[in-house]
């Protein structure tokens, strides 16, 4: 669904790739709203210094059942994050 928003709060990351001096990481949240088919979106968490970061979402990959949101930011697992689809 497109436009849609959910509170979620990081449970996994992993590196999804390292190339050129980037990298790449996947997100796996404890609820999403994000589906391979709509693979676009924002994830909003707030900094510990209270900075708010946006993080686009720039890919959504499903493995084994679980949905990785790919990132080029990194989130700590436990992190709260606001999710928007599209």
């Amino acid at each position: 669904m497109r436009g849609s928003e959910f509170s979620a709060v990081v449970t996994d990351i992993r590196e999804e790739s390292r190339a050129a001096g980037r990298q790449r990481w996947q997100v796996s949240l404890d609820r999403t709203e994000f589906h391979a088919e709509a693979d676009a979106g924002v994830l909003v968490a707030m900094a510990r210094n209270g900075a708010r970061l946006e993080i686009a979402v720039i890919g959504v990959v499903v493995d084994a059942g679980e949905t990785w949101h790919v990132v080029e930011k990194p989130l700590g697992v436990g992190t709260a994050v606001r999710g928007r689809v599209g």
